[in-house]
């Protein structure tokens, strides 16, 4: 990249991407590109265009059509980069291990049967995160206040804590899985990219490797915030019942995360200390949702930026 092009060192860009499985998606301002280690040693990338739309300018409402776009969006290229990181041995295990109906949509389900059917699988994840971090705080809290009666702000008090013990607790053994691992060190790689691109620096792995593994715009910020917000915002929400009190949380979720990420929008771009504030834990959690990367894995997070960057860095500019 020409030195005329590199950003400034206080430059901070809109570009970033998600960790897969032995890959990383960066998007940026027009283009997206997914790349994948391969059994082989070599790296697959496939490009996509980034589609703008309306709702994108609309404060609050864009929160809420953005985090459905990257969960569908997020999880495809998951499975897409599942599917060229398994060996051959692997993927003939797989297929002799499906079942009938696996096998039949193999063979006759099209692209749309296939869309549908990731979408299912999106709603699936996003049921069970409702189930984690919306009803089984409120379910234990009520289980405990039937058995030790207690007032309103006891409550409140132990049904955030309980949500925040449930959240650390399920990323925490998420790094106990191999493969999970991996992929955060894959994150820890696409931050240290960023880093390093912002800082006007260029691309190579000496350079990425001496740049920080915590990002303050990442996704992760975005995870603990919802956490730490909807304790606050569901804190007036009446105590008339475990099932009412959930159906509450839900009807208030889409605000909840429009509120999130207008937050995380304000705290990306201000340099004040309410705004450092607000990125602090979510810097913390990333230290268990990022890992040191392996050379290789810094090696694919600069295949997968270096085609999105755009040619004027303000144009990518946060």
């Amino acid at each position: 990249m020409p030195q005329e092009q590199r950003p400034t060192e206080k430059f901070r860009t809109s570009v970033g991407g998600q960790a897969l499985m032995e890959g990383i998606m960066m998007r940026g301002p027009e283009k997206i590109c997914c790349a994948v280690r391969r059994p082989d040693g070599t790296i697959d990338l496939s490009y996509s265009d980034v589609t703008t739309h309306w709702y994108n300018k609309v404060p609050l409402v864009r929160g809420v059509c953005n985090m459905v776009e990257n969960l569908m969006n997020g999880y495809k290229y998951l499975m897409h980069s599942a599917d060229i990181a398994m060996t051959e041995e692997e993927k003939e295990e797989e297929k002799q291990n499906e079942s009938k109906l696996d096998r039949w949509l193999d063979e006759h389900a099209g692209p749309k049967v296939q869309s549908a059917l990731m979408t299912l699988s999106a709603c699936a994840g996003v049921v069970l995160a409702i189930f984690l971090f919306t009803f089984l705080p409120t379910f234990l809290t009520g289980l405990v206040a039937k058995m030790i009666p207690m007032g309103r702000w006891p409550r409140v008090i132990l049904e955030a804590v309980l949500k925040l013990a449930i959240f650390l607790g399920y990323m925490f053994l998420c790094t106990r899985m191999k493969e999970i691992h991996r992929m955060f060190q894959y994150h820890g790689a696409e931050h240290k990219t960023i880093a390093c691109y912002e800082a006007g620096e260029e691309l190579t792995v000496a350079n990425i490797r001496r740049h920080t593994r915590f990002h303050p715009r990442c996704g992760t910020s975005f995870l603990i915030l919802v956490i730490l917000v909807s304790i606050v915002l569901y804190a007036v929400l009446p105590w008339s019942g475990t099932m009412l009190r959930v159906l509450y949380k839900l009807a208030m979720l889409p605000l909840l995360v429009g509120i999130c990420y207008e937050i995380l929008k304000w705290a990306g771009r201000s340099n004040s200390l309410l705004a450092r504030a607000v990125s602090m834990p979510g810097l913390w959690l990333q230290h268990l949702t990022t890992f040191e990367p392996e050379d290789d894995m810094i090696e694919v997070a600069i295949a997968a930026v270096t085609p999105v960057l755009p040619k004027k860095p303000e144009d990518g500019q946060w």
